[in-house]
């Protein structure tokens, strides 16, 4: 079989390889089956010139992850290899580029412990667990056209590398899942396999589950998008693909999880704003469009519940969000980043192969051009058609979606990198107050050591601010009027852990521990406004407060732009404000209750989004004041409308209640109330 010439990778600013757009069929976003095909000829095509020589290695550009080189040239190869198989399958087998050739003289230069291209092997380096699953999958997926006409010698060789998976650890996480997948694969060519490791692997999975068909992301309330990307999106593969049903999945787990996922879809397409764009929370998000996966294992297993058209309209949003922010420029490659390419979004097991389990996201390419997720007519998001209010139980998520502007919001009361108790410092991508789908928390810098933006912190007389990781959720509910309102709670303490210099983004950093006041922090939202209050108390056993106690400061939402945003802050009123010079991005507090004083934070070089970021900030009187209830408007919008520093406002009226309680009403400018209790410092929730 000849090796074809894969099609050209064009330059920046160059668009011949998109074909028109159709907006009959996509009125908004034009894409068609069509487009993602040519884009996913032109990202396999980019990394063809980093394969070695061998065929089993693709080493792209960029700084090496915490695994080696080696390790980096398998993830390359195998993160690649899910597009192409996902390209293969759908085509029933077409093959036109010459990708079946390409990937067979991969594997078998990879599973030859004698060739330079060897792969390490999952028994010795954890990485290989991870990209082990990914060539299993494809590898049944394809199996007509790939597996069986391998030679008998290099089977042998890949069964003997993924047998080395079996019996070895796996972190009670996702991870259990590249395991089954690969021992499945294993059972389905008369390979070895464990039954125990298929027991034990279903059985975390089982421990991870929770409320509304949303799964954690280990023991911990890790809510992120590895809910959608990987914990939804294997199982429903493994009944679809593999002999298991009625073996070692029965119908009743099936089934279940098919309504985890349908449940869990019903939120996911909630959380993607109306310019395509994900929300930004959570880590490994250089994963990009890889969010659009449990889309596409909906629409492939008829087991999501969302129409084809509006499917297609997420997904396709997602994946041109991306590519129309140069996300594949200059030269079609993707790299560490967000948009484009952004070193300080890796961490430490990211390397320069670590993307391409986007590749994921495109898993929609395995349905013919007939299906209907294609056929049909493109269907708005749900933040298109009108505004979204929701509160979703498990991550203790308040979502507020705004149609007049397309963004949607969270403010977390429940998701954390860390247990309840735990004191460690905040991961910015988990621990924040907010997120969106149009700001970003800062990653580096400042904001790393001392939290600022969607935080409430208390200072010390040094300047340091505390730390939110291990506080406990209180509540989340949803009041008349589409009213959300959630709770939290936690002991605020100070992390010295200036000597760590992982790139981490702060995720469970551990230091000298200083501890401080129990901080409770609530939240009232209605219409895209949260009304943000806070009380601080002392400990339990603590007689007086503790003198190094300042200031409390509450910080909004962090916006940017190629410069430095425009800002505006009046001390008088106790109201920050600052706004983004593009897209006219605006970021607001406003001093209901307590706060004395207030400015703008400006950065530079902190976030993926823009070369300067802005946020607004309030703060109290020296000493920070204790068990008093102190109240500020935090907004984020996008056009002319209530963040604007003369709007009306919400009133607060403030009660004592038992236990060192207190009943907040807030009365909004169009005169309806909304009443809460804000439990005392030991009491329990409501």
């Amino acid at each position: 079989m000849r090796l074809s010439q894969p099609p050209p990778v064009t330059g920046p600013g160059h668009v011949t390889w998109q074909p028109p757009e159709d907006r009959g069929r996509s009125p908004y976003t034009g894409w068609t089956r069509e487009h993602w095909a040519a884009l996913a000829d032109r990202t396999l095509a980019a990394v063809e010139p980093y394969r070695s020589p061998g065929g089993g290695l693709i080493g792209l550009p960029g700084p090496a992850s915490s695994s080696g080189t080696r390790s980096d040239g398998l993830e390359g190869f195998a993160r690649s290899f899910l597009l192409a198989g996902f390209r293969i399958a759908g085509d029933g087998g077409a093959d036109p580029t010459g990708l079946l050739e390409r990937c067979a003289r991969g594997i078998a230069a990879g599973t030859d412990p004698h060739s330079p291209d060897a792969w390490p092997r999952p028994d010795v380096l954890g990485q290989a667990k991870v990209e082990a699953a990914s060539i299993a999958l494809i590898l049944q997926i394809t199996r007509p056209w790939l597996w069986d006409r391998l030679d008998d010698r290099v089977r042998e060789r890949t069964v003997d590398w993924l047998g080395t998976v079996i019996g070895q650890p796996y972190p009670p996480i996702n991870w259990v899942w590249f395991r089954i997948v690969v021992e499945s694969f294993l059972r389905e060519v008369g390979g070895p396999f464990s039954v125990a490791d298929f027991e034990a692997d279903l059985a975390v999975h089982a421990s991870l589950r929770r409320a509304g068909g949303w799964l954690s992301d280990g023991q911990e309330r890790a809510y992120d998008h590895y809910t959608g990307w990987a914990l939804h999106l294997y199982p429903l593969l493994w009944t679809r693909f593999f002999d298991v049903e009625g073996t070692l999945c029965p119908p009743s787990l099936r089934e279940r999880w098919e309504r985890d996922l349908g449940r869990y879809l019903a939120d996911a397409v909630r959380l993607v704003g109306a310019d395509g764009s994900p929300l930004m929370q959570g880590r490994s998000l250089t994963y990009r469009f890889a969010a659009a996966a449990p889309l596409w294992v909906g629409a492939l297993t008829g087991a999501g519940g969302l129409p084809p058209g509006l499917v297609r309209r997420a997904a396709s949003g997602m994946l041109r969000h991306f590519t129309d922010h140069g996300a594949f420029e200059p030269d079609g490659l993707l790299r560490l980043g967000w948009h484009g390419e952004w070193p300080g979004m890796r961490q430490s097991y990211s390397g320069p192969g670590s993307p391409y389990w986007a590749a994921k996201g495109m898993l929609g390419l395995m349905l013919p051009a007939d299906h209907p997720v294609w056929t049909a007519e493109e269907e708005p998001l749900p933040v298109e058609t009108c505004d979204v209010t929701r509160v979703i139980e498990a991550p203790g998520w308040l979502v507020s979606a705004r149609h007049d502007d397309g963004i949607a919001t969270i403010i977390n009361h429940g998701t954390d990198h860390a247990l309840p108790g735990d004191a460690v410092a905040d991961s910015p991508l988990y621990a924040r107050l907010g997120y969106s789908t149009a700001t970003m928390p800062p990653l580096i810098g400042p904001a790393i050591a001392g939290p600022l933006d969607n935080s409430v912190v208390v200072l010390d007389y040094a300047g340091r601010a505390t730390h939110r990781s291990g506080f406990e959720t209180l509540f989340t509910t949803e009041l008349p009027d589409d009213v959300l309102v959630g709770a939290s709670r936690g002991q605020a303490h100070w992390v010295d852990a200036s000597q760590d210099t992982s790139p981490d983004h702060g995720s469970g950093r551990a230091g000298t521990v200083t501890p401080g006041p129990v901080l409770t922090v609530a939240s009232v939202v209605r219409a895209g406004m949260e009304v943000r209050l806070v009380r601080l108390n002392l400990p339990v056993g603590m007689p007086e407060p503790a003198t190094s106690w300042r200031a409390v400061r509450l910080g909004g939402w962090p916006v940017g732009g190629e410069s430095v945003p425009r800002v505006r802050f009046r001390t008088g009123s106790a109201s920050s404000y600052a706004e983004a010079d593009a897209p006219q991005l605006r970021s607001h507090v406003r001093n209901l209750r307590g706060f004395d004083h207030g400015g703008v934070a400006a950065e530079t070089g902190t976030s993926p989004l823009a070369v300067s970021t802005a946020t607004p900030w309030l703060a109290t009187a020296e000493p920070a004041p204790i068990g008093k209830v102190l109240a500020a408007l935090v907004l984020l919008d996008r056009g002319p409308s209530s963040a604007r520093p003369d709007a009306p406002v919400p009133g607060i009226s403030v009660q004592p209640a038992p236990n060192g309680g207190h009943r907040v009403t807030v009365a909004w400018p169009d005169g309806r109330r909304s009443a809460l209790s804000l439990p005392g410092p030991e009491s329990t929730c409501p």
